[in-house]
């Protein structure tokens, strides 16, 4: 399994050019909902939403709004990883709710949890709650980016687009949402000249330490 793993990172590449004949399988698909859905939050509370933009007009417009970057109407998929804007008091109490819930606590057990939200996350100021949820679509960035090599999948992490047309276009403040990065997801094309460069990073004695 380390093998596999070091052999799949290795072999990912942020895909510049994808083959637009290829289609994403339904299992593969519903695998990575589920790795988005297990991916890592701060307290658990998953402000995130994650929309997968099938409609090749919608591609065509998202693709105008991210600089013109071809992956976005090549890919099999696009999936825009999405953040809440905030997290007020319901927010708070359906987390620790569910939290009871799934776990068959009594709301005895769940209080001081649930006070914690309310003191850590509730007095916040809204511009820090925001900018907050927006680092929580990393960690699932992260997690869905080596999914994807796991499954022979490749995925183009994009932060190159405008968030404020994006949000327009998805009609996303409805929501209560705003957009944080957008990722194609496919397979490579057999003339991307990109895969066959040498990965570049820095040794690890110049990035890793002990003290």
């Amino acid at each position: 399994m380390k093998n596999q793993l070091l052999q799949a990172l290795n072999w990912r590449y942020a895909t510049k050019k994808y083959d637009p004949s290829f289609a994403l399988s339904e299992e593969d698909k519903q695998t990575i909902e589920t790795v988005l859905q297990l991916a890592p939050s701060s307290y658990g509370l998953q402000p995130l939403h994650f929309i997968w933009i099938n409609d090749q007009e919608l591609r065509e417009k998202t693709k105008t709004i991210a600089w013109n970057q071809q992956q976005i109407t090549d890919a099999a998929a696009v999936l825009v990883l999405c953040a809440k804007n905030e997290l007020n008091t319901n927010d708070l109490d359906q987390h620790a709710d569910l939290m009871r819930d799934t776990r068959g606590m009594t709301e005895e057990q769940i209080k001081g949890f649930r006070n914690h939200l309310h003191t850590a996350i509730g007095q916040k100021a809204a511009a820090e709650v925001k900018a907050w949820n927006g680092k929580q679509a990393y960690i699932a960035l992260g997690q869905l980016l080596t999914a994807c090599a796991l499954l022979d999948l490749d995925a183009t992490p994009m932060e190159g687009f405008d968030p404020v047309a994006l949000d327009r276009l998805l009609n996303l403040e409805k929501d209560g949402l705003h957009s944080v990065l957008i990722c194609p997801i496919g397979k490579r094309a057999a003339d991307d000249h990109y895969q066959h460069l040498q990965k570049v990073r820095k040794p690890k004695k110049s990035i890793i330490s002990v003290r």
